[in-house]
């Protein structure tokens, strides 16, 4: 071994020992008759002292490196004169008696340090740099830590980890896959697999009983921050089980990491049907760290000859507790902010319930001091309260108020990433409708089970069926969703026909799975977790990419390896791929 112990490890404890240590120079100082080097390494820091009157060779061979540089040193332990309280290495230097340059270093593009002066781009071409960085690598560390819990906790719970397969068959269900051609099958493709979905189901039929996998997954689609080309999931089904048993198991897991993660006890989940989670908030994630939750006011705001609410299909809003003392400056930026081409909506009325009683509002001139007064009631809004109010089409206006509920709890610090609450979104329609294709597309998957009850929906009313499907939310977002799944083959036939597959369609897309049913499948259901997801969240911060290894940028690009790139023509013969 290069080192005797890591750059985290020593403490008082070790003066007068001699070590090892072994580094990145991370800065040098030079004060005349002492140089000082502080090495690092992934467990910390240590300080290194040279010294002019006692080796002068020494000392000056530390005044030459450079930041970067990788370096052994020997020497030993002794107390600082001057402490550093910042570091947990900080009671103690080295006294360097033996300096190894182990390899030199260029000056790096941008500073190794937590705060740098690096840009997004230049980080990720240079990404094993940024790695080197305090903040990248414990978020990596956050991220093994959550795989190894992960692990833990489903193998107390009896699940078998199983491998499943990355080169299959490409379906027409879902977001584009990326494919990949066949050398020995001439004209033939590859999919890489979006979900492992049918596999983890014949591993029920297989009589796995209960599977998990940590497993990379692939959806050729547009780019946001919090989303990649490439991702990880916690990938789970068992078998013999209901939505109930689902449900409370993985609780149990999110329980499980936020305690050892987090060091949190979290023991509330409540439930919320689909509908009620629409209605209330305006989105299927419902970020319930904080109230402000939707009314419905059509019968206080209608019929005063104020055009927008008069023609509107549903007038609703929000009462921002403690908000009237919002300035004119700070309601017109709420203004602008909903009527941004994102949201798309036409504007925003505002009404103050001032602390002496009295109504001000954006529409005085059409609404008197006891119309507003029936908003406030409606809303059970109180004096010092600010009531925001939207109208427009049911399919359109909720969503955008939701993103309105969740911008002012950002300017009202409600959104604390240090708090975490967990809901369970039930009961999702099974089917939703599709303008471009003029049919309906299953809501999750096709594999999705269809409430018993709702079954005698499916030829009359499709669209009010619902599903055995459900998502687990915390902090606004969607952090695990799943369902039962169908395990009778005369349902599945049925589901894919009202799906618009053709029989002649399904058993070519999904025959192997239909076959298997005939061979005793038990009941079983599942979930997944987005993995760099619930990873971004443990370490509070919006982008997954911090938590990824090596990220794509927005275009689906890793900068730092210049990927994807043009193939030789030569490999392309040998695929049988003629490019235009």
């Amino acid at each position: 071994m290069l080192r005797t112990h890591n750059c985290g490890a020593l403490r008082l404890e070790q003066v007068g020992k001699e070590v090892t240590l072994s580094g990145w120079v991370q800065r040098t100082r030079n004060l005349g008759g002492m140089t000082f080097v502080d090495l690092r390494d992934r467990y910390g820091i240590t300080q290194l002292a040279f010294n002019m009157d006692t080796n002068v060779d020494l000392c000056s061979q530390a005044r030459k490196l450079g930041r970067e540089f990788v370096i052994q040193v020997t020497g030993k332990v002794i107390e600082r004169a001057s402490k550093n309280n910042n570091i947990p290495t900080g009671d103690i230097e080295i006294e360097v008696s033996n300096l190894n340059i182990l390899n030199a270093a260029k000056l790096p593009p941008f500073t190794i340090e937590d705060e740098t002066d690096g840009g997004d781009d230049l980080r990720m071409q240079y990404r094993y740099l940024d790695i080197r960085r305090n903040p990248v690598r414990e978020n990596l560390m956050l991220r093994h830590r959550m795989s190894t819990e992960t692990r833990k906790y489903l193998d107390s719970q009896d699940f078998v980890e199983v491998e499943t397969p990355y080169l299959i068959k490409s379906t027409p269900e879902g977001a584009r896959d990326f494919i990949v051609p066949s050398r020995m099958n001439e004209g033939q493709f590859y999919a890489l697999p979006q979900s492992p979905q049918t596999f983890k189901q014949l591993l029920m039929v297989g009589g796995m009983d209960k599977y998990y996998q940590i497993v990379k997954c692939f959806r050729d689609e547009d780019l946001r921050a919090d989303r990649q080309p490439e991702f990880t999931q916690i990938d789970c089904e068992m078998a013999f089980v209901e939505q109930e048993d689902i449900l409370n198991t993985f609780e149990g897991l999110t329980r499980h990491l936020l305690k050892e993660i987090k060091g949190l006890e979290i023991n509330d989940f409540p439930r919320m049907t689909y509908d009620d989670a629409m209605r209330l908030y305006g989105s299927d994630k419902p970020d319930i760290r904080f109230e402000m939750t939707f009314v419905e006011l059509n019968e206080v705001t209608q019929q005063n000859n104020f055009i927008i609410f008069d023609n509107a299909e549903l007038v609703v809003g929000i009462c921002a507790k403690d908000c009237a003392d919002f300035t004119r400056k700070q309601l017109d930026k709420l203004i602008d902010f909903v009527k941004r081409p994102q949201i798309g909506a036409k504007g925003l009325v505002y009404c103050k319930y001032n602390p002496d009683g009295t109504f001000k509002s954006s529409v005085d001139k059409f609404f008197s001091q006891e119309d507003l007064a029936q908003w406030a009631m409606k809303m059970s809004a109180k004096p010092g309260d600010l009531m925001l109010i939207m109208a427009g089409e049911i399919s359109k206006v909720r969503k955008q108020l939701n993103e309105l509920r969740l911008e002012v709890a950002e300017q009202l610090g409600l959104r604390d990433p240090k708090k975490f609450a967990p809901l369970w979104v039930v009961d999702f329609p099974l089917l939703e409708w599709d303008e471009e294709t003029e049919r309906y597309h299953a809501m999750h998957h096709p594999f999705t089970s269809p409430k018993a009850e709702d079954l005698d929906k499916l030829d009359t009313d499709p669209g009010a069926v619902r599903a055995n499907a459900y998502d687990l939310v915390l902090n606004g977002s969607e952090i695990g969703g799943g369902s039962i799944r169908i395990h009778d083959k005369e349902l599945q036939r049925l589901m894919f026909q009202h799906l618009g597959f053709t029989e002649e369609e399904a058993q070519a897309q999904f025959g192997f799975l239909m076959n298997a049913f005939e061979y005793g499948a038990p009941p079983h259901g599942g979930i997944a977790f987005g993995f760099d997801r619930l990873c971004s969240l443990f370490g509070g911060q919006e982008s997954i990419r911090d938590f990824i290894a090596f990220p794509k940028n927005n275009s689906g690009r890793d900068v730092m390896i210049d990927a994807p790139a043009i193939i030789d023509n030569a490999q392309l013969d040998e695929l049988n791929i003629r490019l235009k």
